[in-house]
């Protein structure tokens, strides 16, 4: 960002998948940068536009992706991926091109996206890690019943995850129990939390506590980290469907990884004036 006074603006896109809501710029033609304070000033829901994540879409360098995308949490902290934010962008890419399978590149990995017949946008997040040096961990131990009361599960969907699973989810507080797990010393680099209730084999109810962003209507990533989870432990089938605040998404457990799907939608498009900015934010 530059430090002059220089009044200039920068186009922005407003979306959101069910809730979890993104400010996306694209970078393909102009390099615009931001301080990791001028983020979380534009995350403030008061003071700037309001986001859970921030994502800016660079020119890929990888073969056969479409674009690159880098994200930050709304407190300026930086993540790997994260699954709302890319079928965001992927319908985005698909009205540009008119193609119906896009594949889009992250620091963490490349990620195939279809367009449905019902025009949902469906999205391979991998195969999941669970080897705890691979989520990370702290220390060895079983992913599958963390030392931690409530015995978690831990996964890696690109970021870490840990997901309680109870027999009544009103009966837990996703802000105590989200604040107190993501910054749990098992977990180096802080964790995504969910608290999950099995409804049947077939569906899943879910809250969801974002690393750096706090409680959020829905999250990609984190129903795929449910999903598998779930499927792990021998609790559902290899497709359900999870029940967020924010709406229901489709979460299938393929070999080929695990595919969510889910409805997305264009808020608004404006400008971030360079006034917002001045030298105590830079």
């Amino acid at each position: 960002m530059p430090n002059d006074n220089q009044k200039f603006q920068i186009p922005f896109i407003k979306m959101h998948g069910l809730g979890n809501d993104f400010l996306i710029i694209d970078c393909r033609k102009n390099d615009y940068q931001f301080s990791n304070a001028q983020i979380k000033l534009l995350g403030n829901r008061n003071l700037g536009v309001g986001f859970d994540q921030f994502v800016l879409m660079y020119n890929s360098e990888k073969d056969n992706a479409h674009v690159f995308l880098k994200f930050w949490n709304s407190d300026g902290s930086t993540s790997s991926t994260c699954g709302n934010a890319t079928r965001c962008v992927a319908d985005i890419i698909m009205n540009e091109t008119g193609l119906d399978s896009v594949n889009i590149a992250t620091s963490a990995e490349k990620i195939k996206c279809l367009k449905l017949d019902n025009g949902q946008i469906s999205t391979n997040l991998g195969i999941p890690k669970t080897a705890w040096n691979d989520i990370p961990l702290s220390e060895k131990c079983d992913t599958r019943k963390l030392p931690i009361e409530g015995n978690p599960i831990a996964t890696s969907i690109g970021n870490p995850h840990c997901t309680f699973f109870v027999e009544n989810l009103n009966k837990f507080s996703i802000s105590k129990i989200g604040q107190e797990t993501e910054i749990n010393q098992l977990f180096p680099e802080k964790t995504n939390v969910q608290i999950a209730e099995v409804v049947d084999e077939s569906k899943i109810k879910v809250k969801v506590w974002e690393r750096g962003s706090g409680i959020t209507m829905a999250s990609g990533s984190s129903a795929c980290a449910v999903a598998y989870s779930a499927k792990r432990l021998n609790l559902t089938k290899e497709s359900v469907k999870i029940i967020l605040d924010g709406g229901v998404v489709d979460v299938h457990c393929k070999e080929d990884g695990v595919w969510v799907s889910g409805d997305i939608k264009y808020v608004f498009s404006g400008k971030i004036s360079s006034l917002l900015f001045d030298d105590r934010n830079n």
